[in-house]
């Protein structure tokens, strides 16, 4: 990273990249933005077909509990990623287990495992609470790209390169076991196992991106661009493609925006308003062009 940093000191200093690329943080931070937004939007696309709006929220806000779990096992209170990480695989992987296993709807299943969640963060940052600074609340719950480390864009790296293992051979059969299980299962496919494979990339791309859009915001990221792919095309490939290209437009320019226009916005919150413009503008085009 650092021989990217300094390219992109030198071209500040030249006058080929804004002044701002001086500054390393920018340049962690667009990194971040260009692995977190394609693995968002594309994902997003199974999000919405699986009808999962509310799933990546309630493991957002287990990483409150997570982050307790990790600083009071003695790992750094910057980067519990252990903690973080391990928590919420088995926290949603549960909550899959149990909507398998029982007849209770999967969004009152949903709102109980976030209860919880948001409960048993509160009970445990209250043991942790002097040894944590308040900021890294801040970062969990709201997100904060401009504090991107290596650390973080190498967990970003690997996390990329997992989910797209995964993602690209068995896309086609993910969404048809999403929009027809019936059908998957007379085709002799383990939809149970494309259903766990789901849900672990899901959690994953989710833990990636707490730090980055916050937890509060992160399934929003996962939603919008997809709901705004999908005002606007059609086909399949299609639908992927722009959803992706959405969301990766809207981490960069929430990225870059408010620090070149001088607005006092947090960066996350900067890329899920830029979204929900995208998704309005997308919507008055259907109603008046389309009709």
């Amino acid at each position: 990273m650092e021989w990217l940093r300094q390219l992109a000191a030198s071209g500040a200093e030249s006058g080929v990249l804004p002044e701002s690329f001086a500054y390393g943080f920018l340049v962690n931070a667009l990194v971040a933005a260009l692995f977190i937004g394609p693995l968002l939007g594309a994902l997003g696309t199974l999000v919405i077909a699986k009808r999962l709006a509310f799933f990546s929220e309630a493991v957002g806000h287990g990483a409150l509990t997570g982050v307790a779990i990790g600083i009071l096992l003695g790992e750094p209170t910057d980067n519990p990623f252990i903690g973080l990480f391990s928590f919420c695989m088995v926290f949603a992987l549960l909550l899959h287990y149990i909507r398998n296993r029982t007849n209770v709807p999967y969004d009152t299943l949903v709102g109980v495992f976030l209860a919880v969640a948001l409960a048993g963060g509160a009970a445990l940052l209250m043991f942790v609470a002097r040894k944590i600074n308040i900021h890294l609340l801040e970062n969990v719950l709201f997100g904060s790209i401009l504090t991107v480390t290596d650390t973080d864009i190498l967990v970003l790296a690997v996390s990329a390169l997992l989910i797209a293992i995964a993602f690209v051979p068995t896309f086609n059969r993910m969404l048809l076991t999403c929009i027809s299980p019936d059908l998957a299962r007379v085709r002799g496919w383990h939809t149970t196992v494309y259903d766990y494979l789901f849900v672990v990339m899901i959690t994953l791309i989710t833990i990636a991106a707490v730090k980055i859009i916050g937890a509060v915001l992160v399934g929003a990221l996962l939603l919008i661009p997809g709901a705004t792919a999908r005002l606007l095309t059609r086909d399949m490939g299609a639908f992927v493609r722009l959803s992706a290209l959405l969301a990766t437009l809207a981490c960069v320019l929430g990225t870059l925006l408010p620090m070149e226009m001088g607005l006092p916005i947090p960066s996350g919150a900067a890329i899920i308003l830029l979204s929900a413009t995208a998704f309005l503008a997308a919507t008055g085009y259907r109603i008046v062009v389309k009709g």
